[in-house]
């Protein structure tokens, strides 16, 4: 349902501003190796294509988007750490006079695009406002209901602003949100809040030729074969504390199956010594490195990841009692869920809804049993809810390893009576169906990270009432007035510790209803280059730090 969803989240943490750029990284092993400059660094994708338009760009803060262009704010993260939020062109993460309806952000001093214009507020403020034009959607999209106005807002291209962003000088920029909303310094890390200058802007060229702001700009761009970054003259590392900028230049070549990305870097041969693969590592591909040892070092392994989970419509028939969803939560066989998606290596059995290498969450188990289920209590339940013979649909998406996870739900709930009838459906029916208005299933098999690491992410797009349907993706179509009240409050909340503290409660009462069944926190593969420094998978997004990157020097 989301690659992160990308995704993805954590504690507000306001640390102060324009620190230098350290001369080290932390690589895959927990070591500090110093950041060598120099090199072509080329990263293996099976995208077509990059979409470099913040408008339009669901990218994580780590990722493609964050080598070129830099945001209000962004993410500090670590092997082992909570990620952090920290300031990026601020000067901090935001400062809120109001209980969190009102933030305000200073720009650091000397910032300039590539093209050696002086970036300011009004380029942040113009960014923003455009992520709201119809011919530019597909971005994340949290501040457009947030800010005040945002509902009915249409983008800058007819000739008006939003007011409730307002630009009093070149370095101060002021946010007048709906409500109180303490993860507002998060929601600054996200692409809409770079800066793009009005001048510049061509909405049908800027996805492929953005104004840099970041440590490399745009150099060439060929759809469906490759991108090359350049260094930006006018990065100053003084100003940026997340990013290494090691490489001379960054290539994205295109297009690269993930089997074949995985092949090629167990090979290490000629310019692959100096790549890494952005997808994961195919679970074939993983059987053959753990049996080469040269490739077995080269292998990084995330932490406990996204979610997965089966979510179970509250809405349908029987599903809407909840005992027959609890004894759902114990027929179900997690470890034959878990070989389907590759093993241990693949993820790490789930009990709660909050992501691990997330502030605040806590660990618990509401329907323990062995890995494979309580058949006989689930059997119980169901008696109890006069349930013996249940008859579900699965809807499932139709390719070869989301049929296998769904073949072993099915086996774990045919032990307890409960007979699955799988649907396959392509992407795009299975992304229209969870999130549209009918809800015409009985059970989905699903996946979540976090766009942003505060368990807001985790919990309010998957359970508030406000997200069952009209493209939401609360698949379970669950409703409960106490968890929606439970939200609001936590959001509202600008104390970090207090806010973590009502999200851990919310995620303990949402399963106390059993809307869902988590099965495991995934665990993503990813395969360097021996001549790749500084690549590791923080504990929080499990996906490698981009901006850490670098290469040894031959």
């Amino acid at each position: 349902m989301k690659r992160r969803g990308v995704l993805a989240l954590a504690a507000v943490l306001a640390l102060a501003g324009c620190n230098a750029n350290p001369d080290g990284a932390t690589d895959s092993g927990g070591s500090t190796t110093a950041t060598q400059k120099g090199g072509t660094l080329t990263i293996l994708s099976a995208a077509s294509d990059i979409v470099f338009d913040p408008a339009k760009s669901q990218n994580l803060a780590i990722t493609t988007l964050g080598l070129v262009l830099r945001r209000l704010t962004t993410w500090d993260v670590q092997p082992g750490k909570p990620a952090q939020v920290v300031p990026d062109l601020a000067t901090d993460t935001g400062k809120t006079s109001d209980g969190g309806k009102t933030w305000t952000f200073t720009l650091k001093d000397g910032l300039k695009y590539a093209d050696g214009n002086p970036i300011t507020t009004a380029d942040i403020k113009y960014g923003i406002e455009r992520s709201f034009a119809p011919e530019l959607s597909g971005g994340l999209g949290y501040h457009k209901s947030l800010l005040v106005g945002g509902a009915e807002y249409k983008g800058p291209y007819s000739g008006s602003e939003l007011a409730s962003i307002e630009t009093p000088d070149p370095r101060t920029i002021v946010f007048h949100l709906e409500t109180a909303y303490g993860d507002w310094p998060w929601i600054a890390s996200m692409p809409a809040f770079a800066p793009v200058p009005k001048a510049k802007d061509d909405p049908r060229k800027y996805a492929q030729n953005p104004v840099a702001s970041g440590p490399y700009q745009v150099a060439s761009y060929q759809q469906g074969v490759a991108v090359k970054l350049s260094r930006n003259p006018n990065w100053d590392a003084t100003t940026d504390s997340v990013r290494s900028g090691g490489p001379d230049e960054v290539v994205f070549q295109l297009g690269q199956d993930e089997t074949v990305q995985a092949q090629r870097l167990i090979a290490d041969s000629g310019d692959d010594q100096s790549a890494f693969g952005a997808g994961f590592v195919p679970p074939a591909q993983l059987v053959q490195v753990q049996q080469n040892p040269a490739a077995k070092q080269r292998l990084v392994t995330s932490d406990a990841g996204a979610l997965a989970y089966l979510a179970i419509n509250t809405r349908r028939g029987p599903l809407k009692d909840v005992k027959v969803r609890q004894a759902i939560q114990y027929a179900v066989d997690k470890r034959a869920y878990q070989v389907a998606s590759g093993g241990a290596i693949g993820g790490e059995l789930a009990t709660t809804l909050i992501t691990p290498g997330i502030a605040g969450r806590a660990d618990y188990n509401l329907y323990p049993a062995e890995p494979s289920g309580d058949v006989a209590k689930a059997k119980q339940l169901l008696a109890e809810a006069g349930q013996a013979n249940l008859s579900l649909t699965l809807l499932s998406e139709n390719d070869q390893q989301s049929l296998a996870k769904s073949q072993a739900i099915q086996q774990g709930l045919q032990r307890a009576g409960i007979t699955v009838t799988i649907k396959p459906v392509d992407e795009t029916a299975w992304t229209a169906e969870i999130s549209g208005d009918r809800g015409d299933y009985d059970l989905t098999l699903a996946s979540w990270q976090p766009d942003f690491p505060s368990a807001n992410g985790n919990i309010q797009p998957l359970f508030a009432s406000s997200q069952i349907g009209g493209g939401g993706y609360n698949s379970a179509r669950y409703s409960q007035p106490e968890v929606d009240k439970l939200i609001d409050q936590a959001t509202a909340e600008t104390d970090p510790a207090k806010a973590q503290a009502l999200w851990a409660q919310a995620d303990k009462r949402i399963m106390q209803d059993a809307p869902v069944v988590p099965l495991v926190y995934t665990r993503n593969s990813f395969l360097h280059g021996s001549l790749v420094q500084n690549f590791f998978v923080p504990s929080f997004p499990a996906y490698p730090n981009y901006l850490k990157v670098s290469l040894k020097q031959r």
